[in-house]
């Protein structure tokens, strides 16, 4: 049986999908792909006749009904849990996506026509009455008020103030970042590895006090190395890291 529809009332092949499974009453969750697919070649031969332009995407989800029909007529294959895949489950997970924001934009459509019918008048109030201010009366303002009483609202609003401290951290103190130069640990290796001859990579690193003071002193000794004034050797993978000074002691 032929189908035929009018290409304008569809905005891609999931709207048109859309209207498919609406027109032959059946869930999205159980596509019957093979009577869906029918009826969307239908459209697409309809489609030649009408307009070229928009066919590329179209044909894709054409592709791609074909491609799940000749897998549903394959045996199904099983999921690590042991569960049958469905072929349709990811074009159904699209048609979901694509419903929900089809509805959006419709509920936004609708909000926009609403707000175009809404009419606001600008205030005409008299400056004279825009800038009136009442009178206030200083003598009832403040009958009654005592240094009692504005005792008794000072150490109301300080109480606040303190409810507002974290006793926890409040106590921590001051914490101060620690600042490393690399041109000072440089000198201080200098003059390290002066008096030591031969020592070992990471016993130097272990005497540092710091995550940031041992980057420093990695970089340091990588510097030192590009300069010639010390050399590091391993003999083995895995055997210590052995630095040998090249300077002399008060040179």
């Amino acid at each position: 049986m032929e189908l035929t529809v009018k290409l304008e009332a569809f905005e891609g092949p999931l709207d048109l999908l859309l209207h498919l499974l609406d027109k032959n009453k059946v869930s999205i969750y159980d596509i019957p792909i093979v009577e869906i697919t029918a009826q969307y070649m239908d459209y697409i031969r309809e489609m030649k006749r009408q307009d070229l332009n928009v066919m590329s995407e179209f044909l894709v989800m054409a592709a791609t009904l074909i491609a799940i029909k000749s897998k549903m007529l394959l045996p199904k294959e099983a999921k690590e849990d042991g569960e049958e895949e469905d072929p349709r489950a990811e074009l159904v997970q699209r048609l979901l996506e694509y419903k929900m924001y089809k509805y959006m934009a419709l509920e936004l459509k609708d909000r926009r026509i609403d707000a175009g019918r809404s009419l606001f008048k600008r205030p005409t109030i008299p400056e004279e009455v825009m800038a009136y201010e009442e009178p206030v009366n200083l003598e009832d303002l403040m009958s009654g008020l005592t240094l009692h009483r504005l005792n008794e609202i000072f150490q109301a609003v300080m109480r606040r103030q303190e409810n507002k401290i974290d006793r926890v951290r409040a106590g921590f103190g001051r914490i101060e970042k620690e600042e490393v130069s690399l041109s000072e640990k440089m000198a201080y290796l200098e003059a390290y590895a002066a008096s030591h001859r031969h020592f070992l990579f990471r016993s130097l690193l272990e005497a540092q006090s710091s995550k940031m003071e041992v980057i420093v002193s990695f970089l340091a000794i990588l510097e030192l190395m590009k300069m010639g004034k010390i050399r590091i050797t391993q003999e083995y993978l895995f055997d210590e890291i052995e630095i040998e000074s090249r300077m002399v002691a008060g040179a």
